[in-house]
């Protein structure tokens, strides 16, 4: 048991879920917190990794960073999200367990499944058919992950959990207009499209300010763009506040961003669930202190061979509620006055038509969600809204 003085190294702890569990250990009094922006320590280096714990000698860890994005992202860039998270995991969970750690926690996601799973999907679901094509590298990423904690728990005794949370949004998250996932990106490009039809463009400029928009290369960009934006070294056209409205215009259109109308990817008849970001912390700080490998199972089985097996110990973490990508995106439009038209392009993959968790392990283990889609949605909305309020006032 994690008492008030352990030292807790919480990796990844400036992103969407990693901020938010540091926020809740300090909300339980836990204030012994180590967090390591990128810069500080870069977690592909294993050299430095080592180094780290070598200093820090933490108690416990929580494995919260990971690289991540959406389906474009996970589609053009699988070699990244493949190398990238397995070197992180590779580097941290080896080294949490060379340095004696007591508890980790890894965060996961509930991508693992097979694209084919039975719904709602239960932990011993995994690896029993096929993943999703778009993000199969990812996946095996944290398949390799939650493995590792399972795999040094049974060689060496250690207590180290995977919970695999459904898809998160909230504080912190990231509004990347390709790089995000599916609810921010959402809210982004509605609240933009009505920054466009109400031909607010102070507001257009504040929210560029702050996130600036590129495009892949200037290929086919007109002349009168590419005079009022900005040409990157590497072939990007990107626009800022200083970009003139034609510049501005033509690089949100290629995300679906107009004055009339958002197209968004997909037929929008995918199902989703989605969770809090923060009640995502909650459940996994009520995990670190109270749940231990034990508990993750239920009993060994004896194969034919007669080998006792143990599998399927991590806990998904989620509402086990959804509803259409489209209903979510009206959900949006209804809570940001949005007056243009929501269209879909259905040439765009949809990716899992269905993936809606089993959480019946979690509220056993003594934890529920609170938070509902409504309520989650005009919290980030008035969230993102106030971070482009106080970035326009002070930078």
């Amino acid at each position: 048991m994690l008492d008030k003085n352990s030292k807790i190294y919480v990796a990844g702890h400036h992103g969407l879920v990693g901020s938010a569990i540091w926020n809740n250990l300090k909300s339980r009094g836990y204030n012994n917190l180590v967090g390591k922006s990128h810069k500080e320590l870069d977690l592909l280096d294993g050299v430095a990794v080592k180094k780290f714990f070598d200093e820090e000698k933490p108690d416990a860890v929580v494995l919260a960073a990971a690289h991540v994005g959406g389906i474009m992202a996970n589609l053009q860039y699988r070699a990244d999200f493949i190398y990238q998270n397995l070197q992180i995991q590779q580097n941290v969970i080896g080294e949490a367990w060379k340095h004696g750690v007591k508890k980790l926690l890894f965060l996961g996601s509930t991508c693992i499944y097979p694209r084919e799973a039975p719904q709602p999907m239960p932990e011993d679901c995994l690896l029993t058919s096929a993943l999703e094509y778009t993000n199969e590298p990812y996946a095996i990423a944290k398949i390799a992950g939650l493995k590792m904690c399972e795999s040094f728990n049974l060689q060496y005794g250690t207590n180290y959990i995977a919970v695999m949370p459904t898809n998160l949004y909230g504080p912190n998250d990231n509004f990347h207009l390709e790089n995000s996932h599916v609810l921010p990106a959402m809210i982004r490009k509605i609240h933009l499209a009505k920054c466009l039809n109400e031909n607010d463009w102070d507001a257009v400029r504040k929210d560029i300010k702050l996130r600036p928009v590129t495009i892949t290369n200037a290929d086919g960009v007109p002349a009168n763009v590419l005079s009022g934006a900005e040409v990157l070294s590497d072939g990007r056209v990107k626009v800022d506040e200083n970009s003139s409205e034609d510049a501005i215009l033509f690089v949100l259109s290629r995300y679906g961003i107009t004055p009339e109308a958002v197209t968004l990817w997909g037929t929008g008849a995918p199902l989703r669930e989605f969770l809090w970001s923060e009640e995502m912390a909650d459940a996994s700080v009520h995990v670190l202190l109270n749940v231990d490998f034990k508990d993750t199972y239920k009993n060994s089985v004896k194969n034919s061979d007669g080998i006792t097996e143990i599998r399927n110990c991590h806990i998904n973490v989620g509402t086990g509620k959804e509803l259409t990508i489209k209903e979510c995106a009206e959900k949006i439009v209804a809570e940001i006055g949005f007056k243009g038209k929501l269209n879909w392009d259905s040439s765009k993959p949809d990716g899992t038509m269905k993936k809606l968790t089993d959480v019946s392990k979690l509220h056993s283990l003594g934890w529920h969600h609170k938070i509902e889609i409504d309520e989650g949605i005009h919290k980030l909305y008035q969230w993102y809204m106030q971070g482009i309020c106080i970035n326009h006032q002070t930078i």
